[in-house]
């Protein structure tokens, strides 16, 4: 019996695979190297979920693999046309990173209405400030994203007391519709964009949107940073067409230092942390691991990609 190849697109530190011993011949690679390995793999195991290499080694020559699974829930970094038209599997890491990123925007929520930001910086100044800080309890929010990770925002919103509507793709029972994203943005004291990059979501978060929003409203992006214009967020601002925001993406990242997205007035800036809580990379390794006992064992695999839509389908 032939045992499979399974081709690995590199991070440091690298995924634990001992469970695979004698089930798969593990080939590392860097994104140098991707190309020329495509052809003898039969899995691709794309680790290194922040590289765009499988866009560009995909197109290639030679056979691919009949199987992709990315450590991430996007897809974004790694679909090609030629990918797209593939008969290859994508798969997604589904189902890890749900509830920390729930959990970190309901924290953002909360720091933002009780100022804690400034809060700290008085402490660094060693100044006693009395303020008043906003009630959650009571609040709106509109959540854009349906799938898992908007979905699991949306309950730990409504944890808070914080009256939540999600906006996905296509209208379904508790979901609306793109047509009723405007009027509920426009009601929103947050709005939290949870959605998958696509072609209909690229720049969604504009100049118009920022103008639609309260000036009291509150904009955190833990979804991927093309949704957002970052200069029209900027002037939104500056302008204070809104009262702050919470970014965890961006257009660019690493974001560089003299990025003036570090000195917005109003703006908290994380470093793309909101999903990963101590342990994650065992869940995504383990996750992959159960994955590819099913598909050796010729099992239907879960958190398969519509490679047209570019996300997992909901349910």
């Amino acid at each position: 019996m032939t045992v499979p190849v399974l081709l690995v697109l590199d991070a440091d530190p690298p995924p634990r695979l001992g469970r695979l011993t004698g089930r798969a011949r593990v080939v590392h690679t860097d994104e140098a190297g991707l190309a020329a390995r495509l052809p003898e793999a039969d899995v691709l195991l794309v680790w290194d979920f922040t590289s765009t290499a499988v866009r560009r080694a995909w197109p290639g020559g030679g056979p691919r693999p009949r199987w992709v699974h990315t450590a991430s829930a996007g897809v974004d970094h790694l679909m090609c046309p030629e990918l797209a038209a593939d008969d290859t599997v994508v798969t997604n890491a589904r189902g890890v990173f749900e509830q920390p990123i729930a959990e970190y925007v309901a924290a953002l929520v909360l720091a933002m209405a009780k100022d804690l930001p400034r809060t700290l910086d008085l402490q660094r100044e060693r100044t006693w400030r009395h303020r008043e800080a906003q009630r959650v309890a009571g609040t709106r929010a509109c959540v854009v994203g349906s799938g898992p990770i908007g979905r699991a925002i949306a309950r730990a919103l409504r944890g808070l007391d914080v009256t939540t509507a999600i906006v996905g793709r296509v209208p379904r029972t508790g979901i609306h519709g793109p047509d009723d994203l405007d009027r509920l943005i426009a009601r929103a004291d947050w709005v939290v964009a949870a959605a998958p990059l696509t072609e209909r979501t690229r720049g969604m978060f504009d100049a118009r949107r920022f103008g639609v929003m309260q000036p009291s409203a509150r904009f955190v992006n833990v979804g991927r940073g093309q949704l957002v214009v970052e200069e029209a967020l900027a002037q939104a601002l500056a302008r204070r067409w809104i009262a702050g925001a919470a970014l965890d993406v961006f257009q660019d990242e690493p974001l560089g230092p003299d990025s003036p997205l570090w000195r917005l007035p109003g703006l908290i800036v994380s470093p793309h942390m909101s999903g990963d809580t101590v342990g994650w990379r065992d869940e995504l390794g383990a996750q992959f691991v159960e994955l590819y006992e099913r598909w050796q064992a010729g099992r239907a695999l879960p958190n398969v990609v519509d490679k047209r839509l570019g996300y997992v389908p909901g349910h």
